[in-house]
């Protein structure tokens, strides 16, 4: 009679145990620069994503599963993005929340296709990344094209006659949304007359600077990272040239002013609307305030791109990458931090925006009266 007892409560136990263990922690990762010159962007990614799994986790998980989130850094090298997606396809992960840098998304977009991984990217903008993209890929953000397309028609709209140069920084970002900028500006009329490459981290673009000055260049479109940008703005004032700065979405960062100082004054770039306006935003928003965090930038578009990875495993009952992407590039609307999102069957957003931002007193705002 023991004996049975015994067994009884063996077999209870073991059951219990089992059922316990089908309900399995969900692994998803986060991968961005954390580290180098672009961490502040970096640093928006993991907060982004932190606040949204705990969110997630608080309002029950993902189909009674806890999210357990991973962050990689890739410092925006392609080669260690490789890197670090392979030691995320060893981790189990089944969804990752980037990378930043579209020349880092790219290749790991092929590592994580490899792996059974979906990958949805808050900020890589070349159209590359969908277009020669396998099953696996989708973006919270437009695409250069779009965006190339508003700065190159304010360049040959507001700039004709005059000089233009095309400055980038020969990264897959930089090189093609300044490539899309100049290919929007000349089908439009106006033809640069300075096109230059530069090479990324370095403190001195003083020759540059002063070859610009010298051909009297009104306006200077900078396709690149922030820290390079602000250098360079910030170069041309000591020398005197008074030429306009434009550049794209990467500048959205108040770390621009802290590196240009008041040179920034009046520097413009294109971005989508404001997402930290965006009534949907409103709460979470308020959330990272008090934690005293200001949720600029990417935040909001790392957060964005985990609530539509849980929406699809939860509207196909699934935590099988194909399945969910499959859900997600069918045009089905999901709810976000950033209001309601529909991707195209290769994972471009549909009806990407773009708008003028402006720098003034350390700080940048969306300018309604740029067009």
């Amino acid at each position: 009679m023991k004996k049975l007892v015994l067994t009884g409560i063996a077999f209870s136990f073991a059951a219990a145990l089992s059922a316990s263990s089908a309900l399995a922690d969900i692994t998803i990762a986060t991968v961005g620069p954390i580290t180098g010159q672009l961490a502040a962007l970096g640093e928006q990614y993991k907060r982004g994503a932190e606040m949204a799994v705990a969110d997630i986790n608080a309002a029950g998980g993902v189909n009674g599963e806890k999210l357990v989130l991973e962050i990689g850094d890739d410092a925006c090298d392609p080669k260690q993005a490789v890197a670090v997606a392979n030691q995320m396809a060893s981790k189990k992960v089944k969804f990752v929340a980037g990378h930043l840098c579209s020349g880092s998304s790219i290749p790991a977009s092929k590592v994580y296709a490899e792996e059974g991984i979906l990958q949805i990217t808050p900020a890589s903008t070349n159209p590359k990344f969908t277009d020669e993209g396998d099953w696996n890929v989708a973006r919270v953000c437009g695409r250069d094209d779009a965006q190339g397309l508003v700065a190159g028609n304010f360049l040959a709209k507001h700039y004709a006659g005059k000089k233009v140069a095309i400055i980038d920084d020969k990264s897959a970002y930089g090189k093609g949304l300044a490539d899309a900028t100049k290919a929007a500006m000349n089908a439009a009329g106006l033809k640069e007359v300075m096109a230059e490459s530069i090479n990324p981290g370095e403190k001195d673009y003083s020759a540059l600077v002063s070859k610009m000055k010298d051909a009297g260049i009104d306006a200077v479109y900078m396709g690149g990272y922030h820290p390079e940008g602000a250098l360079i703005l910030k170069q041309l004032r000591e020398q005197g040239s008074q030429a306009q700065m434009l550049s794209g979405d990467s500048m959205n960062n108040k770390e621009f002013w802290t590196i240009a100082g008041d040179a920034a004054k009046g520097m413009i770039f294109t971005f989508a609307p404001e997402p930290r306006a965006i009534p949907e935003a409103k709460d979470i928003v308020a959330k990272f305030k008090a934690a005293g965090f200001d949720p600029e930038g990417y935040t909001l578009y790392t957060y964005a791109a985990i609530q539509m990875y849980a929406q699809g495993a939860t509207a196909t009952k699934s935590t099988d990458s194909k399945t969910i992407a499959t859900w997600l590039r069918a045009g089905n609307e999901m709810k976000t931090v950033l209001g309601p999102i529909k991707l195209d069957k290769k994972g471009d957003l549909i009806g990407a925006k773009y708008v003028w931002y402006k720098f003034d007193n350390g700080n940048y705002a969306e300018d309604d009266s740029i067009n």
